[in-house]
């Protein structure tokens, strides 16, 4: 995001100190912010806190006889790459949602062509109330983008959904906006299906152990996300993470390898299906009660059992989708391992990379894409612009 410039409107929530943070992360980041505090928002954070981190003048009023001379609303909303209303209150969404114009920030958001990122953050009652819900709707149908907010202790001293992201996550979505802006013309991958499986599986020994491997469901989160956005209808298969789910996408949440084979045949047809799960190759005969340490004289014997492959079960059914994809995370002769299991499990693309380092789990990733033709090689950058050039790609090749 180097050079791009950030409208950060900061409505009036207790979480509006993390938009001091968020400022710290873009400009880390290489991105210019600009920032409109509301009168609500001067309650919790200062002008002054503001322009140090974001060095750049801050605004806050539509009165402005220095600014509003040459319409200072409207050339600030149209200035920025991208708006970001962060923290978005829910009185803030219902002005937006409804067309108000009361003040700086509902105006310059009223008279501005570029896209927007609401960040909402307020009690869980008032996130779940009818009106916010259809607020939400509203804007989203119009075009704004917004966060799921996340579930977790509030400063009222209640427990939900309602928290304010944090702030990398925040920044992330922001990146993957920059990344790629919205265009007037039809969504590549509108009418198409696709399906993506994301995350471990768990597989249980007894209740309370488990065999698993290090995924954090990142990657595929943003794969499902970047195919939405292109238009794509996506039905994310996913094992137990806890990340937001991307907008426009529906989410099955799923436990075992077993599970997450019967979640993904329920989900065909599909034009095209990722499999970038890290599904767990053997389970055990698991225990219906905790097995002792020491009842046994020694280490438990388990008996593991070889687990379905779900990629190879897609590359041999008469239910294959038309662009099968799958993932393989490999320690040592990358590529090489990756061109084997392309021939061996019938799919179209591999997608390999290297884990034999601190990948699993990161927010960055290089990869290799094995096809038929050839491979080639993706320098490393964020997941969600490994996201976003699968998806381009993808869309490029069922067109």
């Amino acid at each position: 995001m180097i050079g791009k410039r950030v409208l950060l409107v900061i409505g009036g929530g207790i979480a509006a100190y993390k938009s001091c943070e968020l400022i710290r992360l873009i400009r880390k980041a290489g991105g210019d912010v600009r920032c409109v505090l509301t009168e609500g928002g001067s309650q919790f954070v200062t002008p002054m806190s503001l322009a140090a981190l974001s060095e750049n003048e801050v605004f806050t009023s539509l009165w402005s006889l220095k600014n509003e001379t040459e319409m200072g609303h409207i050339q600030l909303s149209r200035e920025a790459d991208l708006i970001v209303v962060c923290p978005a209150t829910a009185d803030l969404m219902a002005k937006m949602a409804a067309g108000i114009a009361d003040d700086l920030a509902t105006t310059l958001l009223l008279a501005t062509d570029t896209q927007v990122l609401a960040v909402p953050a307020m009690n869980v009652r008032m996130w779940e109330h009818a009106a916010t819900r259809r607020n939400v709707e509203r804007l989203r149908a119009d075009g704004v983008v917004v966060m799921q907010p996340d579930e977790g202790a509030m400063a009222c001293g209640e427990f939900g959904e309602g928290r304010l992201p944090e702030p990398a996550a925040i920044l992330e979505e922001i990146e993957t906006l920059l990344a790629s802006p919205p265009s007037a013309a039809p969504a590549p991958l509108a009418g198409k299906h696709a399906l993506v499986t994301a995350g471990p599986t768990h597989e249980p020994i007894d209740p309370v152990r488990y065999i698993a491997n290090r995924s954090s469901g990142r990657q595929g989160f943003a794969i499902a996300g970047a195919l939405a956005r292109l238009g794509a209808k996506v039905t994310l298969v996913t094992g137990p993470v806890s990340l937001d789910t991307p907008r426009g996408v529906t989410r099955i949440d799923v436990q075992t390898a077993r599970e997450m084979e019967a979640a993904v045949n329920e989900a065909l047809p599909a034009d095209v299906a990722i499999l970038v799960a890290a599904v767990a190759d053997w389970r055990a005969e698991s225990s219906p009660r905790k097995i002792k340490k020491g009842e046994t004289g020694g280490p438990p014997e388990l008996q593991l059992v070889e687990n379905p492959d779900i990629l190879a079960g897609l590359g041999g059914s008469d239910r294959r989708p038309g662009l099968l994809i799958g993932f393989a995370a490999e320690t040592d002769k990358v590529v090489g391992h990756a061109r084997a299991k392309l021939d061996r499990k019938g799919c179209d693309w591999i997608v390999a990379n290297d884990v034999s380092g601190d990948v699993m789990g990161g927010t960055e990733n290089s990869i290799h894409l094995i096809t038929a033709a050839g491979v080639e090689s993706w320098d490393q950058m964020p997941k969600s612009e490994v996201a976003r050039k699968l998806a381009e790609r993808i869309a490029e090749t069922l067109a």
